[in-house]
């Protein structure tokens, strides 16, 4: 219990002492955390949209594939990006291998799924009369599908809280894949974890604090979209 209490007192000291270090992790973590949701939500919510609207021979196995990777461990995630990015592996020539993109590329594997997933069952519980009602007003096929998304935005939002949570609490793979590097991949996930294992348990939950207030004001902001658009 002393520790935690110790936690959140050192979690205020660093936030107001102004420490670079703490700052660029922060902002690393916010940034990575950042480009991943947008490329998954540009790259997701029209493929679940898509799978929601439409009848393929393969949705089945589409959907089978996602729901798959909505519970595929990080850790394996990792590795497969490891192997794509190393100096034998296919994309190895970018050399992103322990940098930001290797993260990012890591966190958009593991957040489409759940963008795409869930937007497919938000879409699949909207009424089909209402694209029924939508073309015979002479609505477009790109009209037809924003009214459907329109419609089902409560699930579309919670498909993107939920491919935020994947991602800012993610370890296991940004650390195969960026390394943990001081000053260049190390975030906020991975520097808990590294305290903690040197014994630094204080700065490890001032760190966590750290971590928890971001994820909760970031929610809580995504809770005020999903309100308005209940309005």
């Amino acid at each position: 219990m002393d520790d935690i209490f110790s936690g959140i007192a050192q979690a205020f000291q660093l936030i107001l002492s102004g420490d670079p270090a703490l700052y660029e992790i922060i902002w690393l973590t916010l940034r990575v955390t950042a480009i991943a949701l947008l490329i998954a939500i540009a790259l997701g919510v029209p493929c679940g949209a898509a799978l929601g609207l439409y009848r393929v021979r393969t949705r089945g196995l589409i959907t089978v594939l996602l729901y798959t990777g909505m519970g595929l461990p990080p850790v394996v995630v990792g590795l497969f990006v490891y192997l794509i990015l190393s100096r034998s592996g296919p994309l190895g020539p970018l050399d992103w291998l322990f940098t930001p993109n290797a993260m990012i590329v890591a966190q958009v594997i593991i957040a489409f799924p759940l963008t795409a997933g869930l937007t497919m069952t938000a879409v699949q519980g909207v009424d089909p009369a209402l694209r029924l009602q939508a073309r015979s007003l002479g609505a477009t096929t790109a009209q037809e599908i924003w009214t459907v998304l329109t419609e089902a935005r409560i699930g579309v939002v919670a498909a993107m809280v939920a491919a935020f949570g994947g991602v800012i609490s993610e370890v296991g793979a940004v650390m195969l894949v960026g390394g943990n590097i001081e000053g260049k991949t190390r975030v906020l996930t991975t520097a808990i974890v590294l305290n903690t294992r040197t014994g630094d348990f204080e700065l490890a939950m001032a760190l966590g604090i750290i971590l928890l207030a971001i994820a909760f004001v970031i929610n809580g902001a995504m809770l005020l979209l999903q309100r308005n658009a209940l309005e």
